[in-house]
């Protein structure tokens, strides 16, 4: 007959292998990122904070299994990340975390881009349509560039084009057209060309692919221009710098003032503004991802 030593003897043994079995990865992850909490908490923006980020990401890892063989650190580098450009991973479209390999990459949305180009506080507004077989569809460029699209009501084909424009608050604006094939040669740059928002948000991507292409003849500042460059970059922990892994990177380099376009005579923004510096992540190189 068991006594009452026996049953406490067993409840012990339980709770010394519970105690001693190895944490999941996503517990290690959620230990990893409540440790960050702070310095996360120093490079958001107003509109977010350390928490919800932390629960955010642990979603998009739990909906991207693959993710949690990838290693800790470029986990979390891709998180810290998202922190500074102030964007949401997952499925508002703002911004991506897939695995690359054994590390964890980051992609900025179609969403995101538009985001950090409306930062700027020059541009008036920023957006970009696919466009389809039967759709009214013409542009020129030239002296005197336009766009005419009128979309076409009910089915309308396969997607031939995308275009994006940008209104500028002074009156300028700038647009840019990309058939489907660029496109495509384009995705083919990419390490993630056959997994992550490219295959599940393919026309959100194609839509970004323009952006990107416009960026550096939009009148931001040189720190906006290096967030977006942070696109399909890996990070191998924190306290590293971002390496792109697409060959395509965004050009840092400002447009010449005569290649943005007006619709009347009037001088063209600077392509650059005070910006204020980025907080620096001083205590985050103090952590130790070993």
């Amino acid at each position: 007959m068991a006594t009452n030593n026996d049953a406490k003897n067993a409840l012990a043994n339980r709770q010394n292998a519970a105690a001693t079995k190895p944490a999941t990865p996503e517990q290690t992850i959620a230990a990893y990122l409540k440790k960050m909490a702070p310095e996360i908490e120093k490079a958001l923006p107003s509109h977010l904070n350390a928490e919800r980020l932390g629960r955010i990401a642990l979603t998009t890892i739990r909906t991207t299994p693959k993710l949690l063989e990838c290693n800790v650190p470029s986990l979390l580098g891709a998180v810290m990340q998202a922190a500074q450009l102030g964007l949401e991973p997952g499925l508002i479209g703002h911004c991506y975390i897939i695995p690359y390999g054994r590390e964890a990459q980051f992609i900025i949305g179609y969403k995101g881009m538009i985001d950090l180009a409306r930062r700027s506080g020059q541009i008036q507004n920023i957006y970009a349509h696919s466009v389809y077989e039967a759709d009214d569809f013409d542009y020129e460029l030239g002296l005197n560039p336009k766009l005419v699209h009128k979309p076409a009501p009910g089915r309308r084909g396969e997607m031939k084009y995308v275009y994006a424009v940008a209104h500028f608050k002074d009156g300028g604006y700038q647009f840019e057209v990309m058939d489907t094939e660029e496109i495509e040669r384009r995705r083919q740059r990419s390490k993630a060309s056959k997994n992550g928002p490219w295959v599940t948000d393919y026309e959100e991507m194609a839509k970004k692919t323009v952006i990107r292409h416009m960026w550096k003849y939009l009148p931001i500042s040189i720190e906006i221009q290096q967030q977006a460059s942070q696109d399909e970059t890996v990070r191998k922990d924190v306290t590293s710098e971002p390496q792109s892994v697409y060959s395509d990177a965004i050009d840092l380099e400002p447009a010449a003032a005569e290649d943005i376009r007006e619709p009347e005579v009037g001088q063209v923004p600077a392509n650059s503004q005070e910006h204020k510096p980025k907080d620096e992540l001083d205590e985050a190189a103090q952590l130790n991802f070993d």
